[in-house]
């Protein structure tokens, strides 16, 4: 095993051209003298005994470290190797097996440069009780926060001096830090709770050290550290910890495509191929069709895949194997350490696709239950289903992309034509195009693991305006919530928040009302929601804890009628659990030949309708139905 690492890293090094050693050495000042060094930081923090990958690397960053002789004695632990790449002279990338006879403990790392010597401590530790990497399936239900606009635990920490870049919260303006922190979202895990959620997905909380405030966290400058404008590394596993005894998960957002411009291998760079277009910023085309396309041209290609997303995110060469090691025991680290139990990877397709499916592959070798969506944004449901693993469109230019679960953004795009319904024209138009859309799941080699979502933190709010009703509301998120896949709901929905990104997307990630002092109302309570939205709150509360119950639901096949005069009618099934949705499309009453529903319904078979509790006959003697305007029932046995 360590011959073959070692023939992989020199085969790279020499197709790169690179000058790196992997022999020690001690470089010499030019008057003899070696020159100063220090050790500033060592990734990851610890470690622990007992993995399933015996290997280790450790990420040294400190001066003139790059040269400095580096040594260990431990029982049960080798150096395989000490990799010194041809950037900046303050980074140094150690590799250690950690063999299944090391026992927990404290290490002493020794570098030595000249008649220098630096001592460091390493702790390697016992493996936790894991709570985590439960993953996440269509019996769950995803609440997506962002941290900076949900609520404010911690005044105390909206501004920390450690920062090189200080943004002042100021909360009118909507593209700039709020204020909210980790310990606000624990203060309001019973609302989470009482909604129903089950697992919840938070975006970044690492530490973005910015210019302009990246109060979204997509800019990441520490990988090992949560923003302390969030709170600490402590305050997030608390959260976790918090949220795991109400029974809800942690989906863990990350970046692997960029990092952002304040980051240490940006400012100070490890490798001159560290980065994409390193010279200096080149726009991605934004082009996911260029990966796939089978008439591409190299340059397109490569434009999509290695141009930066913004000059302030420098876009990560995921083939350089020293970066990608070092992510790939990122993930681990934050599973093991934080008890996370998913990630979603932020724009997925813009990284290297082989070198992510080795990266899913490490992490489920580690924790088989573990779960990993991506964010492959595409129109398509064509271009959505290849990158979902297993796909029989892998090809040797384009092999299976290995990911468990892609998001899918042609519902969100297609649900546009649900939100205002087109009920002047067309009543059931949008029920139609959901149909459509639904039928269209063959593409997929497992439709219930594709996320379903109506809209999130980069999309425009599900509703522009606040309705007068719930009617047409009440649909679009029954449908949501009860066809295959996992169902992901942004937050607010559930309060009827609303807005368009004109203007900049803070108007799609307003604050939760009550969240943050001040704030004269609060929308975590019923007092201070109005009556439309507890309509809208209880709605949403009551599917989301009946689903918990349901198998058909979390499991089960679908089976369902082209909507005809305005009324759509599916099952869902598994075993002896049958689930039942129909529902009016139009504004009127609907009088309903049943005749061809009875393929899955008999005559006189009653059914508990979950949102009335009512008993419910849906095919009687005369095989007819009224429905109320925009009737919804949601059936079961």
């Amino acid at each position: 095993m360590k011959s073959k690492k070692k023939s992989i890293f020199r085969s790279w090094r020499l197709r790169r051209g690179l000058l790196c050693f992997i022999t020690a050495g001690t470089m010499t000042a030019a008057n003899g003298a070696a020159p100063a060094m220090s050790v500033e930081e060592i990734h990851p923090p610890h470690w622990w005994v007992g993995m399933k990958d015996s290997s280790l690397q450790l990420q040294v960053h400190g001066k003139n470290i790059r040269e400095a002789e580096f040594s260990l004695n431990y029982p049960g632990v080798t150096v395989d190797s000490v990799v010194r790449l041809d950037g900046s002279p303050n980074w140094q990338y150690v590799y250690l097996n950690i063999s299944s006879a090391a026992r927990p403990g404290v290490m002493q790392l020794q570098w030595k440069s000249g008649k220098k010597k630096i001592t460091e401590k390493y702790e390697l530790r016992e493996r936790k009780e894991q709570r985590g990497a439960q993953g996440f399936t269509a019996a769950d239900v995803l609440y997506m926060v962002m941290p900076d606009r949900f609520a404010n635990g911690d005044e105390s920490i909206n501004d920390v001096a450690t920062l090189r870049n200080h943004v002042e919260v100021d909360r009118s303006n909507p593209n700039t830090r709020h204020g909210g922190d980790l310990k606000g979202i624990r203060n309001h895990v019973d609302y989470l709770d009482t909604l129903g959620i089950t697992a919840l997905w938070l975006n970044p909380v690492l530490e973005n050290d910015m210019k302009g405030g990246s109060y979204h966290g997509y800019a990441t400058t520490d990988y090992y550290k949560v923003d302390p404008r969030f709170g600490s590394n402590a305050d997030y596993e608390e959260l976790i910890d918090t949220l795991h005894n109400h029974g809800i998960k942690t989906v863990m957002d990350m970046i692997f495509n960029h990092c952002g411009s304040g980051h240490p291998w940006f400012t100070d760079r490890p490798s001159s191929d560290w980065f994409n277009f390193p010279d200096g910023y080149v726009q991605t085309n934004y082009r996911l069709s260029t990966i796939t396309d089978p008439y591409a041209t190299d340059y397109d290609r490569k434009l999509t895949q290695d141009g930066w997303f913004v000059a302030e995110m420098p876009d990560l060469n995921q083939r350089n194997p020293h970066l990608m090691k070092y992510l790939v025991q990122n993930s681990i680290w934050w599973i093991e350490e934080g008890q996370i139990d998913g990630i979603r990877m932020d724009t997925y397709p813009y990284a290297d696709e082989r070198a992510m499916a080795r990266w899913i592959d490490d992490v489920k070798k580690e924790y088989p239950d573990f779960n990993i969506v991506g964010e492959c944004w595409f129109g398509e449901t064509g271009g959505e289903a290849y990158w979902q693993k297993g796909s029989p469109l892998a090809t040797k230019k384009n092999p299976d992309t290995n990911l468990p679960v892609v998001m899918d953004f042609p519902l969100m795009i297609k649900s546009r034509d649900m939100a205002p319904f087109k009920a002047e024209t067309d009543p059931w138009n949008g029920l139609n195009v959901i149909y459509d859309h639904l039928a269209l799941d063959y593409l997929y080699p497992d439709p219930m693991s594709v996320l379903r979502f109506l809209d999130n933190h980069d999309t425009e709010r599900f509703i522009l305006t606040e309705p007068k009703t719930l009617d047409q509301w009440k649909q679009a998120l029954t449908i949501l919530l009860t066809i295959p896949g996992i169902p992901q709901l942004y937050y607010g929905t559930e309060l009827l928040m609303h807005g368009t990104r004109e203007g900049g997307d803070g108007n799609v990630r307003k604050d939760m009302p009550g969240g943050f002092p001040g704030d004269e109302v609060s929308v975590f309570t019923s007092e201070g929601r109005t009556p439309l939205q507890n309509e809208a709150y209880d709605f949403i509360s009551l599917i989301c804890n009946w689903r918990k119950g349901s198998k058909a639901i979390g499991e089960g096949s679908m089976k369902h009628f082209m909507p005809t005069n305005g009324v759509y009618l599916y099952e869902r099934k598994a075993g002896d659990d049958t689930v039942i949705v129909m529902m009016n499309g139009t504004d009127s009453a609907n009088d309903a030949d049943m005749t061809r529903y009875m393929e899955v319904i008999g005559e006189g078979e009653k059914f508990t309708d979950i949102l009335t509790g009512e008993t419910v006959v849906p095919v009687t003697a005369d095989k007819k139905y009224r429905f109320a305007p925009r009737e919804i029932r949601i059936l079961t046995k």
